[in-house]
């Protein structure tokens, strides 16, 4: 049986962002702990981190700022979420992030249904979530979109079908996202064990090589180049 990966390197790209946005005005951005013009952002502060975004689109004329996948980070270093003292500290992003305004639409990567959502609160967390599940040549997997509005999971059911490409939510602003400049996190999960409507976006060192293995990279799907 071929891995989900090889069935993904034959599928045409996904679109996960407002499809009327190409992929020619996307730019990478490196949130990384080695990117040393980080240190002078308050990353506590969402709106000094939205500017931060903002300004690095302008700089590179584009409109969605797009990456993050097993990327070191320091954005969650001040949130309890992260830091149990009793583990490793997770640190390490698994999904990737596509950041853009607040509103802009969430589209559904493939055909699927919904699997689970819910309004994961708290600093740092997701915010409204949603999860589809999807069945690609006898393989299930997931996939997961954080950091919505509210309204998106106001009026979703359970089982409700979408189509590739087909709208699923908006985007939410940092009232309601967990306390983070607006942005998508979309992640593939193979195995969502008992997960219902949350999954590990960020792991420990300890814990990468699993999460990488469940979690492949997103872009297998988006084909952002």
């Amino acid at each position: 049986m071929p891995t989900i990966e090889t069935l993904f390197s034959k599928l045409d790209n996904s679109k996960v962002i407002d499809d009327s946005i190409p992929y020619s005005q996307y730019t990478p951005i490196d949130l990384s702990v080695s990117n040393s013009e980080l240190s002078e952002v308050d990353l506590r502060n969402p709106n000094a981190f939205e500017t931060f975004i903002e300004d690095h689109l302008r700089k590179n004329k584009a409109k969605v700022a797009f990456g993050g996948y097993n990327e070191v980070r320091n954005l969650y270093k001040q949130k309890a979420l992260f830091n149990d003292e009793q583990a490793s500290e997770r640190n390490i992003h698994i999904g990737i992030d596509l950041w853009i305004k607040a509103g802009t639409a969430v589209l559904a990567a493939l055909d699927g249904t919904v699997y689970g959502f819910d309004y994961n609160t708290g600093a740092g967390n997701y915010g409204p979530t949603i999860i589809l599940k999807h069945s690609l040549e006898n393989q299930t997997f997931y996939t997961l979109y954080g950091h919505l509005s509210a309204e998106s999971i106001e009026d979703i059911e359970i089982n409700t079908f979408f189509k590739k490409k087909q709208q699923l939510a908006t985007l939410g602003d940092s009232s309601v996202n967990g306390g983070y400049a607006p942005h998508l996190h979309f992640q593939i999960i193979k195995n969502i064990g008992k997960n219902f409507s949350d999954y590990p976006g960020v792991c420990s060192k300890n814990d990468l090589e699993y999460y990488l293995e469940n979690c492949p990279n997103p872009n297998l799907l988006l084909k952002i180049q």
